[in-house]
């Protein structure tokens, strides 16, 4: 392979790629110092670095805050993949993009595929929709991988919140009608190290990746109060007691059917990646 280029590298998943890549010498690391809607920036450290696979972890992941901030949104999101995909193109370049069960509105109860239709709900899942949309247009080699639930040992997520108030609160209200799948980072980047082998000549195909087995984000709560061994109980409360800007999909969980039948990955059940993860944030504490 020739070298790989990760965005957004201080992110949750850009960490854990930089953590298994790290014996390779033929990996750059980038962040804020490098602004991906900069397409004369993106091409020159394309073609100063060799770059022969970009992985896209940079992203504006906060889904409340994008309904007060579209166009930024939309900056990081949308226009800032469809600059890469298009420098991507240019210099034959294989371009992972990390997308969201979010372009999906969450009205139908079987696992979602990837030739179901989106429609999402929010600016979030719009921005990330577009940015789909973008990058197959080019026609760059590559894969799209939507995800869901992302949280690691690092950054904000919803592991560490939830560790957080375990810790001084009694109970807990979550959400109980959303059901989907919470992805363990690592598990999303050791898939990703196998996309990235096996590319060959794809063009913007779509795969769905995230941890195996449904659940809802009070369900998730629960094994992590257990998992991290607080007794803070997890009461059950319907969306509409936790209101929020940004409009969620009650059922979004993903069918990893293809990506096991074109790369043979296997997703891991969620409560395992989770014990894992578990383990390893208390070790860090």
């Amino acid at each position: 392979m020739k070298n790989i280029w990760i965005t957004g590298a201080n992110g949750q998943l850009g960490t854990e790629l930089q953590r298994k890549l790290a014996r390779r010498k033929s990996v750059f690391a980038t962040d804020a110092e490098l602004d991906i809607c900069d397409a004369g920036a993106v091409r020159e450290f394309i073609a100063q670095n060799s770059i022969g696979t970009i992985i896209n972890c940079a992203a504006y992941t906060n889904v409340e805050a994008a309904e007060d901030n579209p166009a930024l949104c939309r900056k990081v999101n949308a226009e800032g993949p469809a600059i890469l995909a298009r420098a991507a193109k240019e210099a034959d370049a294989a371009l992972v993009q990390i997308s969201t069960d979010y372009v999906f509105d969450g009205r139908q109860r079987d696992p979602y595929r990837e030739t179901d239709s989106p429609a999402p709900l929010s600016i979030y899942g719009k921005s990330k929709l577009e940015a789909e949309e973008a990058i197959r247009s080019t026609g760059c080699r590559g894969v799209i991988i939507r995800t869901a639930w992302l949280y690691s040992p690092y950054g904000k997520n919803f592991m560490k919140t939830m560790v957080a108030l375990g810790g001084s609160r009694e109970s807990v209200s979550v959400v109980a009608d959303q059901i989907g799948s919470p992805t363990a980072a690592d598990s999303l980047a050791d898939a990703i190290l196998i996309i990235i082998r096996n590319i060959g000549d794809r063009r913007g195909e779509i795969c769905h990746f995230s941890g195996d087995g449904p659940c809802s984000w009070s369900d998730f709560a629960a094994a992590i109060m257990h998992c991290a061994g607080l007794k803070c109980h997890v009461r059950d409360i319907k969306s509409e007691e936790y209101p929020q800007k940004a409009a969620r999909p009650a059922y979004s969980y993903l069918s990893k059917a293809l990506i096991k039948q074109e790369f043979g990955i296997e997703a891991e059940p969620w409560q395992s990646a989770l014990e894992r993860n578990m383990r390893r944030y208390k070790r860090m504490l």
